[in-house]
């Protein structure tokens, strides 16, 4: 089969690899969309690097290639001798992390037992940490990793089932969290009144529809965001928009605020640039949700002021969650009800699409850098 190869950092190449052949509890899936994300752009940079040794050392892409592709979904063409409930020709999206539930471990290790997969003691991710992911024609996933689709989204839709997924576990942490103030607070003073979201890309954007749609927070929600397109997008989901590279930013909340600052605060985009204001924009004991990674060689003493506040500082990662009857990933399946409904839709986040393996260096050769590009995906 032919597969985009990571080879060495910026260096994608179209090869022919072995047909993967799917063991007795997975399913042979034909890639029909895989949305293209910012891990897999740091990955491509040299960034980072998730392919990891025994001793945690990363494994260099030049001594162990990779098959990038994380958000996707496609078409059973076959069936592992041990899966009874999916069929060939159906469409699925994939929880694209191997975990208890998906090697079938018993006992559970205490992650997947207490509904936190992603961070499974034996984790590991295709298109992430080396196992194969979807550049390429075909991938083997585990079959109770595949999530049926029943609807008309298109697979370019359905390849941000995996985004969505994020957002959602993301939220839900911070619900949880014993904070002072919380979205659906029933006591006033306790009510969240301003929520700010900085960055206005895929992650942020999903953020605003969550806030509006999912939670249905009728405050004001302040988008920070340079790119005039993406602000003008957030304004369609219903926020308010901040230009920080005219506007005052700590200015503008504190107005729109009354002088409060923001309750809740989401960090969406892995820039330390970004967090030397944090400290201005939120009120004492927010809730600050750090989503963005990627922030480089910024100091830890940009949380020196921040650490004043006594913020309930929430950190997520990927899509965790706990497992339906059926065993399939709760989460996901959550997700995709989301956008089949179109309660939070997508279609306007897919800027860029490009059509098949040979367009994936094009898709990496620097697109997602220009102005106006939301969200790459890659069709086949």
């Amino acid at each position: 089969m032919r597969a985009s190869v990571l080879v060495d950092v910026a260096r994608m190449e179209l090869r022919e690899l072995p047909r993967p052949e799917p063991g007795p509890r997975d399913v042979l899936l034909e890639v029909s969309a895989v949305g293209l994300c910012g891990t897999d752009f740091h990955i491509f940079g040299g960034e980072a690097n998730y392919n990891l040794d025994r001793n945690g050392r990363p494994i260099p892409l030049a001594a162990a290639p990779q098959v990038l592709g994380h958000e996707f979904t496609g078409v059973v063409r076959e069936l592992g001798r041990e899966v009874r409930d999916l069929a060939e020709g159906e469409r699925v999206v994939v929880d694209q992390g191997v975990n208890c539930r998906s090697a079938a471990r018993t006992p559970a290790c205490e992650y997947c037992a207490t509904g936190d997969s992603h961070q499974c003691e034996h984790y590991v991710e295709h298109g992430i940490t080396g196992l194969q992911g979807a550049l390429a024609e075909l991938v083997a996933v585990p079959a109770v990793n595949c999530v049926r689709v029943a609807s008309d989204l298109t697979p370019a839709e359905v390849a941000l089932t995996e985004s969505l997924a994020c957002v959602l576990h993301s939220s839900r942490r911070a619900a949880a969290a014993k904070a002072r103030y919380a979205l659906r607070a029933t006591e006033p003073a306790r009510a969240v009144r301003t929520a700010v979201v900085l960055g206005a890309g895929p992650a942020g954007l999903l953020f605003v529809q969550h806030l509006r749609r999912v939670d249905g927070f009728d405050g004001c929600v302040l988008v920070s965001e340079p790119d005039p397109a993406k602000r003008a997008l957030a304004e369609t989901f219903g926020a308010e928009t901040v230009d920080p590279g005219t506007e005052d930013l700590a200015q503008v909340v504190r107005e729109r605020s009354s002088g409060r600052l923001a309750e809740y605060l989401v960090e969406a985009t892995g820039s330390g640039v970004v967090h030397e204001v944090l400290p201005q924009l939120v009120r004492k004991q927010a809730t600050v949700l750090q989503y963005g990674v990627g922030h480089g060689r910024a100091a830890l003493g940009l949380l020196n002021q921040l650490h004043w506040k006594e913020p309930t500082l929430m950190l997520s990662i990927g899509a965790s969650g706990g497992f339906d009857a059926d065993g399939r990933p709760s989460i996901y399946r959550e997700a995709l009800g989301l956008l089949e409904t179109r309660t939070v839709v997508v279609e306007p986040l897919l800027t860029d699409r490009y059509r098949g393996l040979e367009r994936v260096p094009q898709a990496f050769g620097g697109d997602h850098r220009r102005p106006g590009y939301v969200k790459g995906v890659v069709t086949f």
